[in-house]
């Protein structure tokens, strides 16, 4: 699978993401966890404060794909496995390793490599390996079988 290299939109995806993170840490004094957002919008945690604030940044992130689509007029291509097996495995393990970690790929790897965060650099170090392991098992160990 070929993947495309597009850096001029990479370096505007990002730092879109570098001034939204900004902005909450600025305006709210908040960190932008993703996986501690969407956490609290969750059961038990629905009537906790900032649950409306957290449920308009969740809609902004959702809102955010058919924006792009309409504004550029095309649509984003995408590949992922149609197997339910990997992406429900996939998926259940990326939660365990966000809940294990106290954090995700956004907490530690944008706000908290940016704090130069201990913490936050060895969790970015830990998940980076580990995808990269999967990557390998899942491409040149198993030959792209897995699709």
């Amino acid at each position: 699978m070929e993947t495309e290299f597009t850096p001029i939109n990479s370096l505007f995806g990002g730092a879109l993401i570098g001034i939204s993170v900004l902005m909450l840490l600025l305006l709210n004094g908040r960190i932008a966890g993703i996986s501690g957002i969407v956490s609290s919008v969750l059961p038990p945690d629905v009537n906790k404060p900032r649950f409306f604030e957290n449920a308009a940044f969740i809609l902004g992130l959702i809102l955010a794909i058919p924006l792009v689509v309409f504004f550029s007029g095309n649509t984003p291509s995408q590949a992922i496995t149609s197997n339910a097996f990997l992406l429900g495995a996939g998926g259940l393990l990326v939660g365990i390793g966000a809940a294990t970690a106290n954090g995700c790929t956004s907490g530690h790897g944008v706000c908290g490599l940016s704090r130069v965060s201990k913490r936050s650099i060895i969790a970015t170090v830990t998940f980076m390996t580990a995808a990269a392991v999967t990557v390998f098992i899942l491409r040149h160990v198993l030959g792209g079988v897995v699709s």
